[in-house]
């Protein structure tokens, strides 16, 4: 690419380059070297947008955690009976394992962050628990899910949801939405019974 790119439009090259990169190789393979040679462009034009490989992974975080907080929020506001509620953050927690599983144990969990990143997501994680953890205590509430303390059943909830990433092969022929529906019976036996999904 020798003409000049939008900025904006850099951005959001740089975000797919980046995530393909932590895919192939983890943080170690994010670079401002490895990236204009995905992108073809030279090394100075990257520099002008991110001058370094910890604010390459910045982008990365910026743009993923919040949309990740966008689609947990709206799940998470919706005027929806709580079981379905639950049942959809769970099929979003799934999704997201699946989609991210390059990166999931970064974003997740903190591994491999710059010391800057890793303060905005230590403040981030925290807001994300805390939004799952007052749809679960509402679940336990109404008897949704059985007692039992809210942050410890959010956290193995995450847990079961998020080790998606570590196990989980394209190729294997296994269906996304099969695995949510198995994450679901195992914290509301009864649901779905012996029909399909809704969402089949």
């Amino acid at each position: 690419m020798s003409f000049d790119l939008d900025p904006i439009y850099l951005i959001y090259l740089l975000i797919a380059v980046s995530a393909g990169l932590f895919v192939e190789g983890g943080a170690s393979a994010v670079s401002i070297v490895n990236a204009a040679q995905k992108l073809e462009v030279s090394r100075a034009t990257l520099y002008r947008t991110v001058p370094s490989k910890e604010d390459l992974v910045g982008v990365l975080f910026e743009r993923t955690t919040n949309q990740q907080s966008e689609v947990l929020a709206a799940v998470a506001d919706a005027e929806l009976p709580t079981r379905d509620k639950l049942i959809r953050l769970i099929e979003l927690q799934v999704e997201a394992a699946v989609h991210m599983r390059g990166y999931m144990p970064v974003f997740f969990g903190g591994a491999g962050l710059p010391a800057d990143v890793f303060e905005r997501w230590h403040s981030w994680s925290r807001e994300y628990e805390e939004t799952w953890t007052r749809c679960v205590e509402q679940a336990i509430e109404e008897g949704v899910l059985v007692s039992s303390d809210a942050v410890t059943a959010t956290r193995l909830i995450l847990g079961m949801c998020m080790w998606v990433s570590r196990w989980y092969r394209p190729d294997e022929g296994i269906d996304t939405a099969e695995i949510a529906r198995s994450a679901v019976r195992l914290l509301l036996p009864h649901e779905y019974g012996d029909e399909p999904a809704p969402s089949d």
